[in-house]
């Protein structure tokens, strides 16, 4: 979609340069979605030069530019990466220009990237207009559909995975309404420590739910704490019934709980 409103274009951009009606420019694929008549100008994050992965011996650090094609090609070793990357169900054009920090900013429940670094303990690196750095987890960063924590002028500069996470024993399951359709339930088991589990719900909700246990929890213990999640928290939409969501859920948490269970 023309973003008619847009007359000019800031490339490279920096953190100070931002005033009232700007707009980070990463990919582009979220923001040229939909009518954006409040933006007249554009902040180009992707000649910044920011090096898509950087690996350390803490953990990963993805810049917020990366593509999803970068970050499967550097990390694709991880099966969990791949198979959020391939839930995008997007062609080989778009996995080239979608970025990481599009998704997260975008704050779709469905975004894959969201489940990602939420499942994976990721935290979020964001710059102010002033240049101040502060960290807000994955799991915080969406707080609704389409909202988030960022504050006027603020970007996402990277996500941090820890290592513990990144190599940890995961379990994934992903349902939808179409066999090419967008995710209506997606969750992430993660192994944790002596046992423990982390099991992370997105998709079916308005923002990530991760819940942890210090040890392998039981059938009714699991149930217990999914019936934590308010059911004003499941989404309505074309893409799926908020009780259907709400079942595929409970479903596919058992079923991570006995694979995890089972390749402990």
């Amino acid at each position: 979609m023309d973003l008619h409103t847009v007359t000019e274009v800031i490339s490279p951009a920096a953190p100070g340069q931002w005033r009232p009606g700007d707009a980070w420019l990463g990919g582009g694929t979220a923001l040229l979605g939909e009518p954006r008549p409040e933006i007249v100008r554009l902040l180009d994050l992707t000649a910044a030069g920011w090096p898509a992965v950087t690996e350390r011996a803490d953990g990963v650090e993805i810049a917020a530019t990366c593509t999803i094609a970068e970050l499967i090609e550097t990390l694709g070793r991880y099966p969990i990466v791949g198979q959020c990357c391939h839930s995008f169900l997007a062609s080989f054009k778009i996995w080239n220009v979608a970025t990481v920090g599009g998704n997260l900013c975008a704050s779709l429940p469905a975004g894959p990237m969201i489940s990602l670094g939420a499942a994976l303990d990721g935290v979020c690196a964001l710059i102010g207009p002033d240049g101040a750095e502060r960290r807000v987890p994955v799991a915080e960063f969406v707080t609704g559909e389409g909202v988030n924590v960022l504050r006027p002028g603020e970007l996402l500069r990277a996500i941090h995975l820890p290592s513990a996470a990144v190599g940890a024993l995961t379990s994934y399951r992903r349902g939808s309404l179409f066999r090419n359709g967008r995710s209506a339930a997606l969750l992430i088991g993660r192994r944790l420590d002596r046992g423990g589990l982390a099991l992370t719900v997105t998709a079916a909700t308005r923002r990530p739910h991760v819940l942890r246990f210090d040890r392998g929890p039981d059938a009714n213990e699991l149930a217990a704490a999914l019936a934590e999640i308010p059911a004003e928290q499941y989404v309505t939409d074309v893409h799926g019934h908020p009780d259907w969501r709400r079942h595929l859920t409970g479903l596919y948490a058992e079923q991570i709980r006995v694979e995890l269970g089972e390749g402990a």
